[in-house]
């Protein structure tokens, strides 16, 4: 068996800015990075044994992201998460040869007590909502490793599992609890703590692990939870062994779900550190560039187009690796997500563009789809479906503008249909480029199912839910290039004005969503962006996280006597019992 730590060399940082913390205190809060690696990860041990991978959770106490608390019984905050994620990322892109991921602790009967009790009473609401978010879609992230992947993920807790802790264990495809008399699994939020198991507990135990609902009920109000027999006959947990066959057990599952997947590749693709200039009010990548509006409270967001056409084949993409153009702007784009979402709440309006060939980007999108049966282009698929599906729950309003030299075509039409608005040019800037090739949208089969939303629906369906005949009408346009009456009467855009009105509109809806309550915007554009059914995730992100957020707000749980303030003091939280 060999280490990863022992195969790579990077370092994590954060740079520390003041903040206000909900008690009005100004604790030292990171500027955060999501930049990290195995051989600097603090609170993970990643280990690859053939078509097995290992992933042991082991907290190093003192490593919080945030003076304040200490991560005491495998406890976890936003650093902690930060590195599950990369090691989901790394175990797709970096182990084609891993086909199944048994994620332990390295605590004696302790797995995870869960999110940081100490960590989320001194926060800003605004850092727990972000964390609740970020720690949600790391969640979503190992599910779809399995079901996309064939990276099936088995938990094995070696100890008791309570609250975020049992959680992690239901992001993966099985639980095995180990039977030692004392270990439970537990959501013990609304009991102990008065609040939500934010990070799905609720919707993924009687959604996806079918947990009767009066038995559900029971589980959350009862702190203590539940262990052996009773946990696998409700359905808590599949499985669980005695000591003296645990490992051998486990082990046994691993070799079952690795037989089972039809995971197949040779050579991985190493994630190397992301190419990045960070300026005071620019982030740049290779093919993303974002400048930073703080007087707007606005980010203008430009992707760029490939400067060379697709390899070939199969090979020839691989071989690329990180290079590879769709792969490289999925990246940035990520990570510029997660970095503007994190430390740029100040700026509420994200506008994005497009520059370069669109029939070049039509390539790609092209070769996306073909060679989607390869593990690497299937790999990079779903990073872009996952990057998606983050933009679509992110708390900012999102303009797409298309003007000439655009390339909203296929894959990145998606970025536009993304987007609560599209502002679109009729036509040229007749004073820049009378010459220039009228801007154009291009839909393609990839916007008609390999990026769906978190309701199951294309981004097209979502938009045209309700109305068949105007989604099959713009299904007879793939492929065209569409201007701008074109892409408006097949109800592509929302605006379509010529050059002497265009800029004018767009600078007074700029400035109009900017002056608009950033509370209220969030709620609209949560509700307006996921029409039609709902799933497990968009009750994750709706209706558990929109609950969980008021709660946070609220004095039962966050005030002065609040259940997470008197945590630990020996002292029950003081309610108002009042139902609101």
């Amino acid at each position: 068996m060999t280490s990863v730590q022992d195969a790579h060399n990077d370092t994590t940082s954060t740079e520390r800015a003041a903040g206000p913390s909900d008690t009005g205190e100004s604790p030292s809060v990171p500027v955060v990075t999501f930049d990290t690696h195995p051989d600097s990860y603090r609170h993970w041990q990643l280990s690859i044994d053939g078509e097995v991978a290992t992933i042991t959770l082991k907290v190093d106490e003192d490593g919080g992201l945030v003076p304040g608390y200490a991560l005491k019984m495998n406890s976890y905050d936003l650093g902690v998460d930060i590195e599950l994620y990369d090691a989901v990322q790394r175990l797709r892109f970096e182990h084609p040869e891993v086909r199944a991921v048994v994620m332990t602790g390295g605590l004696e009967r302790m797995f995870c007590a869960g999110a940081n009790i100490r960590m989320l009473a001194q926060s800003t609401h605004a850092w727990k909502v972000n964390f609740c978010k970020f720690t949600n879609e790391t969640r979503n992230g190992i599910e779809d490793a399995t079901e996309a992947s064939g990276q099936t993920w088995i938990a094995a807790l070696n100890g008791t599992a309570a609250g975020g802790g049992y959680e992690l264990a239901l992001a993966c495809e099985s639980i095995v609890l180990i039977d030692d008399g004392s270990s439970t699994v537990s959501l013990p939020e609304v009991p102990l703590l008065g609040v939500l198991p934010g990070t799905g507990g609720l919707t993924r135990v009687v959604d996806k692990r079918h947990v009767r609902k009066d038995r559900a009920d029971q589980f959350a109000t009862k702190s203590e939870g539940y262990r052996g027999e009773t946990a696998v006959q409700w359905g808590l947990i599949d499985a669980t062994y005695p000591k003296r066959v645990w490992s051998e057990k486990i082990a046994e599952h691993a070799t079952a779900a690795a037989a089972r997947s039809t995971r197949a590749g040779g050579q991985g693709v190493s994630l190397t550190p992301l190419e990045r200039t960070i300026e005071d009010h620019a982030i740049s990548y290779p093919f993303v560039t974002a400048q930073l509006d703080h007087e707007a409270r606005r980010v203008d967001v430009t992707v760029h187009g490939p400067d060379s056409a697709p390899p070939s084949d199969a090979e020839g993409v691989l071989a690329q690796g990180i290079d590879y153009w769709p792969l490289a702007v999925t990246r940035a784009l990520d990570d510029l997500v997660l970095r503007l979402r994190t430390n740029e709440q100040q700026l509420g309006t994200w506008v994005f563009r497009t520059q370069g060939d669109a029939d070049a980007v039509l390539a790609y999108d092209q070769q996306l789809r073909e060679l989607s049966d390869d593990w690497f282009v299937n790999e990079v698929n779903h990073f872009y479906k996952r990057f998606l599906k983050r933009l679509d729950v992110t708390s900012r309003s999102l303009m797409a503008v298309i003007e000439p030299g655009s390339c909203f075509a296929g894959l990145l039409a998606e970025l536009a249909l993304a987007c609560d608005r599209q502002y679109m040019l009729q036509g040229v800037y007749e004073d820049v480029d009378a010459d220039a090739a009228p801007a154009a949208v291009v839909m393609t089969e990839s916007n008609d199912g390999p990026f769906p939303m978190g309701n199951g629906l294309t981004r097209l369906a979502s938009r045209f839910w309700g109305h068949d005949q105007a989604l099959s009408g713009v299904r007879e346009l793939f492929g065209r290039r569409l201007e701008a009456d074109a892409a408006d009467a097949a109800g592509l855009v929302t605006v379509a004005l010529d050059d002497i009105d265009f800029e004018e509109e767009l600078r007074i809806g700029l400035e109009e969503r900017a002056s608009l309550s950033p509370d209220s915007l969030t709620g609209m554009e949560a509700n307006h962006r996921f029409v039609g059914p709902e799933t497990m995730e968009t009750k994750i992100f709706g209706r558990l996280s929109a609950w969980q957020n008021w709660i946070f707000y609220r004095p039962n749980a966050s005030g002065p006597d609040g259940a997470l303030r008197r945590y630990g003091s020996g002292q029950r939280g003081s309610y108002g019992y009042e139902r609101i």
